[in-house]
C-alpha cells in the first residue's frame, strides 16, 4: 500500500462529495444550528458529503482511522487517520457564495502528509499527495507554487473575519493587518488554496479544529509555503494558525503575533 493516496483517489473523493453538495447548493435546504448559543450551522449537504467520503475511505483503506466534523472519530488511535470537513465554509454555502470547499486530509503518525480542497461549483481541485501540490480545473492542470513575497508591506492577507479574535489576539492580528498591503475577509479554506496557488501571501486564523486545517497543511507545505500555530508549532491539532508564502514572511508575521 502506498504511503499516500493517489491523485485518482483524491478525484474520487472530490466527486463523491460533489454529488451530495452540488444538488443542495443554492437550493434553499434546511439549516440546523449546532449550538444553543451563537450560530454554528450544519446542513444536510454536510452530513451526506461526509458519509460519502467515509464510505470511500472505508472501502479502499479499511485499516485507516477517520475523524470527521459531523460524525466524529473512528479508529483515531491508528497510524493512518483521515480527517474530514465535508463543507468548510458552511456559512458561505448557505449564503450561496462559492467560497466553501470539501477538505479531506491524511495523517500518518500525527503528521499531515496528503490532502485536498475541492470546490465543485468552480470546478477546482487543489491537492497534495507527497509528490508536490497540484491544481486541476479551469485553465488546465498545473503544479502549485507559492509566490516569493517576503515583506509584510507587499503581502495580501486573508482571514475569515477579525470579529472571531478575542481582545488580546485581535490586537496582535491588527498589528499584522496594518502592516500588509491588502487584507481580505470571508475566504475560509479557499484562502489557503490561494496561498498555495501564488495569489495570496498570508492567512491568519484562530480557534481552528483539526478538520479545519489538516487537509490544507500538505497543500501549503508542498507548494513551498509554511504553516504553523502562532507559537511556531505544528498545525495538525488546530488552534491559532498562520500560513505564509515564504519562510521570511512567516517569520515576520510570527514576530507581530507573539506578545
Amino acid at each position: 500500500m502506498s504511503a499516500t493516496p493517489s491523485s485518482d483517489f483524491m478525484r474520487r473523493l472530490a466527486a463523491a462529495a460533489a454529488a451530495e453538495t452540488m444538488p443542495r447548493f443554492r437550493a434553499g435546504g434546511d439549516v440546523v444550528n449546532k449550538h444553543a448559543s451563537g450560530f454554528d450551522p450544519v446542513t444536510e449537504a454536510d452530513r451526506a458529503a461526509e458519509q460519502a467520503i467515509r464510505s470511500l475511505i472505508a472501502a479502499d483503506f479499511p485499516d485507516h482511522g477517520i475523524i470527521g466534523e459531523e460524525f466524529g472519530a473512528e479508529g483515531a488511535e491508528r497510524s493512518h487517520v483521515w480527517v474530514i470537513d465535508p463543507i468548510d465554509g458552511t456559512r458561505a454555502f448557505i449564503s450561496g457564495l462559492p467560497l466553501w470547499g470539501t477538505l479531506v486530509g491524511l495523517t500518518i503518525d500525527g503528521a499531515a502528509v496528503a490532502g485536498m480542497m475541492s470546490q465543485p461549483f468552480t470546478g477546482e481541485l487543489y491537492y497534495a499527495d507527497g509528490d508536490g501540490a497540484r491544481y486541476e480545473g479551469p485553465g488546465g492542470p498545473r503544479r502549485l507554487a507559492t509566490r516569493g513575497t517576503r515583506r509584510l508591506a507587499d503581502a495580501t492577507l486573508c482571514t475569515t473575519t477579525p470579529a472571531l479574535f478575542d481582545t488580546p489576539r485581535r490586537a496582535l492580528y491588527d498589528r499584522v493587518e496594518e502592516a500588509v498591503r491588502l487584507p481580505r475577509y470571508g475566504t475560509d479554506c479557499y484562502a489557503y488554496a490561494m496561498v498555495a496557488a501564488g495569489h495570496v501571501d498570508l492567512v491568519i486564523e484562530c480557534d481552528l479544529n483539526p478538520y479545519d486545517i489538516v487537509a490544507l497543511i500538505p497543500i501549503i507545505e508542498q507548494a513551498g509555503g509554511v504553516i504553523t500555530t502562532w507559537e511556531g508549532g505544528r498545525a495538525e491539532k488546530g488552534g491559532d494558525i498562520v500560513a505564509a508564502a515564504t519562510p521570511e514572511l512567516h517569520a515576520r508575521a510570527l514576530e507581530f503575533l507573539q506578545e
